[in-house]
């Protein structure tokens, strides 16, 4: 059941992310980067995803695994091709040229989404996605504050991001720094009663 819910919250990851894609407002750091790269590369971002999660994966197996799980797996492997998916059926119905008032639904509607599934993900605590292992694999090995890792972490990918020219917008901000209300409102308001019926015992809060 909640390998299913996992696998239910990247899915709604990938359609978040692919709602601020298409609408021109930026997306995730990570995703950011990884489409930038992508495209330069001449690769889909699925693909290319795939294997930066691989590369990503290998520190975290070896120093961090207790952050691992089949939900780690379900996030490295899907996300990038749901981006894909919902990418290529978004851009049938969204015009070239955007209006203001276009991106801005699209930037309300992809963050919610966006918060909606990690909220998900992250609730049928199954494991941490590569990259957000990083940060709480280094403060476990230095003491450091998580913060003090996670903001740097972040910047320097959407350096990177830039750089790549990757899809950097309202929405890479939104998703970097400001979806952990969103996401603590889904997490205690949604999806831990709907987990709780579904599983018959309590569920947790994910640390």
């Amino acid at each position: 059941m909640r390998v299913g819910y996992a696998l239910l919250g990247v899915a709604v990851i990938g359609l978040g992310a692919s709602i601020l894609q298409v609408g021109g407002v930026g997306v995730d750091p990570y995703t950011a980067l990884n489409i930038g790269v992508s495209d330069q590369l001449g690769w889909t971002l699925g693909s290319y995803q795939l294997l930066s999660n691989i590369v990503l994966f290998i520190p975290v197996l070896i120093w961090g695994r207790q952050y691992i799980g089949w939900g780690s797996v379900i996030n490295m492997v899907m996300t990038g091709f749901f981006i894909d998916l919902f990418s290529a059926v978004l851009e049938l119905f969204v015009p070239d040229e955007r209006s203001l008032l276009v991106m801005t639904v699209f930037f309300v509607l992809g963050s919610i989404t966006f918060a909606f599934g990690a909220s998900a993900y992250m609730t049928a605590g199954l494991g941490t996605a590569p990259y957000d292992a990083i940060a709480p694999m280094i403060v476990d090995h230095t003491r450091w504050e998580y913060q003090k890792v996670r903001v740097p972490q972040d910047v320097l990918v959407v350096a990177s991001a830039v750089l790549f020219r990757g899809p950097v917008g309202f929405g890479t901000v939104m998703t970097a720094f400001f979806n952990g209300p969103l996401i603590q409102f889904f997490t205690k308001r949604v999806h831990q009663p709907v987990l709780a019926k579904l599983t018959g015992s309590p569920v947790e809060e994910a640390g």
